[in-house]
This record gives C-alpha cells, structure tokens and sequence, in this order.
C-alpha cells in the first residue's frame, strides 16, 4: 500500500513477481536498471533493462507499461513494435511514426488484468453484470446481509472457494464473491449429487435457498442454504478465475 497524491485513498503497488510470463532474471534487470534512473518510454526500458519482445508483451498484458505507453492496447503495440536489433545496432534508437490506439472497453481491461495476475484493481467483475443480474433478481451480498432468518432469497458471485471436510457428511460449502462482499453458501449432500456439475465447474454462480440467521449471536453468522444452482459462467466471456479448494 503506498500513498496516492491523486487521492485520497492508498494505492496498491503490485509487485513483478505476479506478471504471468515475466522471468525472474528479466525482472531483476528491470529494478537494477530502475535503480540507476526512471525509465522514460518503453523503449528506454528494453533497451536498458535487456528485454526482449516477450517480456515486454507479459508487461504490456499486465498494463504495467501504462506510465511509459499509456492504455493498455497502447502498451501491447509498443511492445510488439519494438524488434531486437542487430549487435551493431542494439543501444540506437529507433524514430517512428506514432500511431495512437483507442482504449480499451473497461471489460475487455478487467479480463487481461485476471488473465495477466490473476486479479484485478479495477471494478470487480461482477460489478459490470449488475445490470443483467438484477433482472434476474439477483442479490448483492450487501442487500443479503441484514434480511431476517428463513427469507427466500437469490444471490450470485465467483466462486472462490470451495471446501468439503471430511467430517461435514457430504457437505459443500461454497463462498461467492461480488463487487459488495461475499456470501457463505451450505450445499447439502442431496443436492450435491443432483447438481455436480454446477457446484463443481461454475466459476461464476447463482443459488436460490434460504437465508439462516444465527439467532444466538445475534444474527451475525449467515448463511445461504441452496436449493438451487444455476451456473452463468458463460456471463463472464473471456474473463478467467480460480477458486480455492479445499478438501
């Protein structure tokens, strides 16, 4: 977490390890050559740091270019652009013509984010679905929160994480995820059987029960009891995650 001068809020640096295709020795380079000056445009940073083209498209995917390229359909032109150069040729600059991109969708931006480090730090998936979930009357984890014990309910989110004990009798307890928090799901053995498929292969879930409110702590322990799966996986597009499982 670092500070922002742009805002009120703390920023959140991600670190190179978490650039999926990005090698240790490149990004080891990339700070030693840091350490000597800030790099001022793509260019400068291969050139100085060693890069190939298939780190600078790992970097570009990562929108980690963005302070030298700009968007991210920018950075992965720039990086695709810039071809090694003989020996004889390799510290000289190359002029070209500049030729400016259109950004990208904010949908498009948050699938390479996940598909690059495997998260995003923009608006949360789901978050971009509200519209179509709602027609579905789908629930936020927020409006959930504080409805009474025994209400009839419907709620959908990724799924990022799966867990069943050994001691639990065949029961699945599955977590979703939502752009207003998470949603602690119990499915028992019953329905397991009848739909393995979508517990077990959805990434992105909507379930119908009940929702149980634990009266002696005062309704703070909750849980959706599901009676009924639906897996809308397909919503998400090119948009890959992964859920935790635990056995």
């Amino acid at each position: 977490m670092e500070s922002d001068p742009d805002s009120m809020q703390p920023a959140v640096r991600l670190g190179l390890r978490m650039v999926s295709g990005l090698g240790a020795a490149a990004a080891e380079r990339i700070v030693e050559a840091r350490s000597d000056a800030p790099f001022t445009t793509t260019q400068d940073l291969a050139l100085r740091a060693g890069l190939d083209q298939g780190d600078l498209k790992a970097l570009a995917s990562a929108d980690a270019l963005r302070a030298l390229s700009g968007h991210r359909r920018q950075q992965v032109w720039d990086a695709s652009a810039l071809k090694p150069a003989p020996p004889l040729l390799k510290a000289a600059p190359v002029d070209e013509d500049w030729l400016e991109l259109p950004p990208a969708a904010e949908g498009e931006e948050v699938v390479f984010d996940y598909a690059s480090t495997g998260l995003s730090l923009r608006r949360h998936p789901v978050s971009l679905l509200r519209d179509q979930l709602a027609t579905m009357n789908l629930h936020t984890a927020a409006q959930l929160r504080d409805l009474p014990n025994g209400r009839l309910v419907r709620a959908c989110g990724l799924v990022v994480m799966r867990q069943q004990p050994s001691t639990a009798k065949g029961v699945v307890f599955v977590t979703l995820e939502d752009e207003t928090g998470s949603v602690n799901v119990i499915v028992w053995k019953s329905l397991r059987e009848q739909q393995r498929n979508e517990l077990l292969y959805s990434r992105l879930l909507a379930v119908y029960g009940v929702w149980q409110r634990d009266a002696e702590t005062g309704g703070e322990v909750r849980h959706l009891i599901a009676k009924r799966l639906k897996d809308l996986t397909p919503l998400l597009g090119g948009l890959s995650t992964r859920s935790r499982e635990f056995h």
